[in-house]
């Protein structure tokens, strides 16, 4: 196991107690009763070939694949680099998290931003987009009018989306590739290697944020509304769809700000942990994009894990069910120490992440235990949160280098 460490300054945070759930319970309610008569909407702009890659000289190519259960993803290719040379390295798939879409790799100028770095490199650069989010919103049969559009949480991403992404470039290209996984695209990297898929179409991962256990998570404010049901709630009010857009966020923290009494002036760092290298000027980019919608079942699901600390498949709640999904009365569990040991696995966390804590991924660590010690890369950032491995104005010296270093040693 190759280790790395960073150090950098610790930002000290004081954790709050709530005072006051029936604040932010009745806050929230209000919130959700609003949000339950948005009216979603197809977006069919240009896509983000049009609006990010080519305005920056690169070559770009859309492309669209369409899931075993009907969702239309849309992929992004960059083919070359700014200078317009080929790729001659292999294809990397760059997977997103939670809230955003494939515009995560592109924030930052060419210099500073991982898609753009790579392409550069000579690599052959994909983008994928979760179901969902802006330009992965079509389906064969459903709109997101439909309440059967959002029922999906990240096991189908799982089963489905991670699963069509991976074969759409591998039969594209006809090559293996290196995959780059961010928080969510981390938890479900993981678990589709913990059953021993996709295996025959990569080289390796790279995992920043990596999520796995959750029950150490640092983040108040998401730990409140795992232990409050609040996600649940909102499923059984027929909310399925959860567009955490600027009118709906704001009320909805103001519930959590005043219950926790937190000072809301920095919402990211509220949620994500205090970021320490993001370019404030590039926040109106991300602003004008983000946050993107998922499913509520989707945040069942990872409440779920927040409050048993347990890896599993979504627990429908009652064991009829249970059984008519799996087969068994508990959902089954993803087994992180079944991942084939010799695969390369680079993972790289940060001191200050409130999502990815340090204590739960050092639960995952110990899953791993057992993986071939020249296989697994480790690289600790003290100072870095979780929005800094892909926004901060310093991650091609501190992470994307090493990475690329990983790329070329697989």
């Amino acid at each position: 196991m190759k280790a790395f460490f960073i150090s950098g300054d610790a930002l000290d945070h004081d954790n709050q107690n709530v005072d006051d759930e029936h604040d932010f319970s009745e806050s929230a309610s209000r919130v959700l009763h609003l949000q339950a008569h948005a009216r979603k909407t197809l977006y069919t702009d240009d896509g983000i070939c049009k609006r990010m890659v080519e305005t920056q000289g690169y070559t770009c190519e859309e492309h669209k694949v369409t899931t075993v259960d009907g969702y239309i993803l849309s992929l992004q290719r960059m083919p070359a680099g700014r200078s317009g040379k080929a790729a001659d390295k292999p294809p990397v798939l760059l997977q997103h998290g939670l809230f955003i879409d494939a515009i995560t790799w592109l924030f930052n100028t060419p210099e500073e931003s991982l898609a753009y770095i790579l392409a550069d490199k000579g690599f052959d650069v994909w983008l994928a987009n979760t179901r969902g989010t802006k330009y992965s919103s079509a389906h064969t049969s459903l709109s997101p009018n439909d309440m059967a559009y959002w029922d999906w949480s990240w096991d189908e991403l799982v089963s489905y989306d991670l699963p069509a992404s991976l074969s759409y470039v591998f039969n594209h290209t006809a090559q293996k590739m290196h995959y780059v996984g961010h928080s969510l695209g981390t938890l479900t990297a993981l678990a589709a290697f913990s059953e021993e898929q996709l295996m025959n179409m990569l080289r390796s991962a790279a995992l920043l944020s990596p999520i796995a256990h959750l029950n150490q998570i640092m983040s108040q404010p998401t730990k409140l509304a795992a232990d409050l049901f609040i996600a649940n709630d909102v499923y059984w009010l027929g909310l399925h769809e959860f567009i955490p857009n600027e009118n709906v966020a704001s009320k909805f923290l103001e519930g959590i700000c005043r219950s926790l009494k937190l000072n809301c002036s920095d919402l990211m760092a509220i949620f994500t942990g205090p970021n320490c290298c993001i370019n404030s000027s590039r926040i109106n980019i991300f602003l004008n994009n983000e946050p993107q919608p998922s499913s509520t079942k989707n945040l069942i699901h990872l409440s779920q894990m927040i409050r048993t600390g347990k890896i599993a498949k979504y627990d429908y709640g009652n064991e009829e069910q249970n059984i008519q999904h799996y087969g068994e009365a508990s959902p089954p569990l993803y087994d992180m120490a079944s991942i084939p040991n010799g695969f390369p696995l680079f993972l790289s966390y940060g001191g200050q992440d409130m999502l990815s804590d340090v204590n739960d991924v050092k639960l995952l660590l110990t899953d791993l235990k057992d993986h071939h010690k020249n296989k697994l890369v480790l690289l600790f950032i003290e100072n870095y949160a979780h929005a800094d491995f892909v926004m901060g104005v310093n991650a091609k010296q501190i992470v994307y280098d090493p990475i690329m270093a990983f790329f070329n040693d697989n």
